[in-house]
Order: C-alpha cells, then structure tokens, then sequence
C-alpha cells in the first residue's frame, strides 16, 4: 500500500515486547493460532478467542492487523461507528476491550488482569495486542512471499517456486471473509488482497522461467479470466501462449482485453502490453530466448530497471483470492472458473 498502516491509522509503532503466554496452572507454553487470510479465527487449543458480536469482532480484527503497534482509541471508534459515534462510544469500547480481554483470559487460562498487562495492553491512548509467539497466517505470508522474491531475483527458482506456493496455500479465500469492514479494514485488506496479487505474479514469473510455459497456462488463462483487466496476469498468459507454440491464441487474449478495456474503461492496454502483442506478430527473438520473465516485460515497458523488479503494467482491482493456484483445491479452481 502506498500509505503505511501507521499514518493511515495514527498508529504510534513500538517494539514487540516478546513474551510467552504462560499458563498459570502448569507452566507450559500456550500455542496460539491466528487466521486472518480467509475466515477469521484466534484459537488457543480448542477454544477461541474471537467473539460472535459483529463490533467486538471488528475491534480485534483491526487490533491483530497491527499487532505490536498501538492503535489509538479514535481510530478503533471511527472504525466501530464511522464519522459520528454516539455518545457512549468510549465507554462501550472500553466495554469491548474487557470482553476481548475475558475472553483471551478463559482460551489462556490466565487471569484478565494477566491479559491486561501482556497481552491486550492500554499504550499512549489507544490499545495494543501482543501475540508474540502465535502461529499468524498473515505473517508467515509477508514472510514466505519476501523469501521468495528474494529467491528469484537471485535466480533460485526452484527455491521461488517453493516458498511463494506455500505463502500462496495459506489462504482459504477473501481476507477476514467473516469481519464486516469499517474503513480503516476495508483499506487494510484491500492492501492484502494487493499481496496477494503480487505474489502470483512472482510465482508464475518463477514458473515461466523455469519453462513451464505449458504446465501453468491453464492457471493463467482460470486468472486473465477471473481479473479481466489485470495487465500483468494478462501479459504473462501471453507470454506462456507464446512460448508454448500457440501465437494465434497469443493474439487473440491479447485482443479480448483491449476490446474489453475499450468497451468497460474506454482505454487501451498500457505500453507494455501493445508492444508485447507486436512483439508476438514479429516473432521478436526476445520472447525466446533466456532473459528472465521480468527483464522482458520491463524490455518492453521501455523502462531501465534492473531484471529483480518488478514488471510494469496497471493493475485494475478486480476481486481478490478466490482462484488458488496449482497445486491448491482442484474444486476451487473449477468452480472460479465455471
């Protein structure tokens, strides 16, 4: 996202405090269990911590979005009741805050008055909440989807491969599919649903430079097909058409977006994409030969940029995870693209 979390929100950043959820009756660690890149869910053993109440529900959704940082008690209301809070709007939160509290302190087997000061914590105004260390769905991803962009600007592909499909299997559907959004949500999984784009394109630009132009088209033409006007999902479905000896059908997805750009938007596809199409009635050699997937569409961007960035190209929002990619639930993907 081009805004941070922190001005977004007025979030004051602050160091993790690293603590272990102890459990007063035997000492032992606690694993807890965080889901947030599908339906939502904070799980300690059998129980969870997420209430059923659409607000107190919000409320720790926008807290673990920014675990370890405080998030001011102006925001979690204006997120609550928008622009014109009630009166009582301070008092129900804090009356929120108290039920979050109890209820980590019953999946914890620690006391609420532990929970306040470890765990769901009051800091500079606002709120804080530690799950540190958690089994966090959202940060293992942020994770494995930078290890595996570091391994293909390196040329590790296989390595790639591997750790964006493992960031791209955590996700079982839309972000906090089960958490109504308020606006400062709204914006926060708009930035997710942006990742996770993100990552497929570094996935199949690993895939296509491993030459495996024709073991993937089927997920790029499922993907050009469910995001109609995402360019870079479109340029790489051109590029594995091409390569895999079918130039006719090359041309004729390139011709399906321009006239569905055209007739939707009133515009034409960005540079990169036009002289790519020219490129395939040329038979340009540069479409064959070893230069990286992201090196090529940045040759024909026109742009001087060095082969690990990224390619450029408009990205049109259209809908978010809802198509998993090769090697996720077969049922998935056929009822994306039925």
């Amino acid at each position: 996202m081009a805004i941070s979390s922190e001005n977004r929100l007025g979030l004051i950043p602050i160091g993790f405090l690293p603590f272990e959820v102890v459990s007063s009756s035997n000492m032992g660690v606690t694993r807890v269990i965080v889901e947030t890149l599908g339906s939502f869910d904070v799980r300690v053993g059998k129980s969870s911590a997420v209430p059923t109440a659409k607000k107190p529900r919000m409320a720790l959704a926008l807290l673990l979005l920014n675990e370890g940082r405080v998030v001011p008690a102006a925001s979690l209301i204006e997120e609550l009741w928008g622009e014109q809070p009630p009166r009582s709007a301070m008092t129900t939160l804090q009356t929120y805050v108290l039920q979050l509290r109890k209820a980590f302190a019953r999946a914890l087997k620690v006391s609420v008055t532990e929970v306040g000061q470890r765990v769901l914590v009051n800091r500079h105004g606002g709120y804080v909440l530690h799950l540190d260390p958690a089994e966090y769905d959202l940060r293992e991803f942020k994770h494995l989807a930078a290890a595996g962009n570091s391994a293909l600007r390196r040329g590790d592909l296989d390595e790639a491969v591997r750790l964006l499909r493992r960031a791209l299997d955590l996700w079982s559907g839309p972000a906090l599919a089960d958490v109504e959004h308020g606006r400062l949500i709204a914006a926060e999984v708009v930035g997710l649903e942006q990742s996770w784009v993100t990552a497929l394109e570094t996935l199949y630009c690993a895939e296509l430079d491993r030459g495996r132009h024709r073991e993937v088209l089927g997920d790029l033409a499922c993907l050009a097909t469910k995001h109609p006007f995402h360019e870079q999902l479109h340029a790489l479905h051109i590029l594995a058409l091409c390569r895999s000896g079918q130039r006719h059908y090359a041309l004729e997805a390139y011709r399906r977006m321009r006239a569905a750009m055209q007739r939707e938007l009133g515009i034409d596809p960005c540079q990169m994409l036009q002289r790519l199409q020219q490129a395939v009635l040329e038979g340009d050699p540069w479409l064959y030969g070893t230069t990286s997937v992201r090196a090529l569409l940045n040759h024909y961007s026109g742009a001087r940029r060095s082969p690990g960035d990224g390619a450029l190209g408009r990205h049109v929002p259209a809908e978010g995870p809802g198509i998993p990619v090769q090697g996720r639930v077969s049922v998935q993907l056929n009822g994306a693209c039925s």
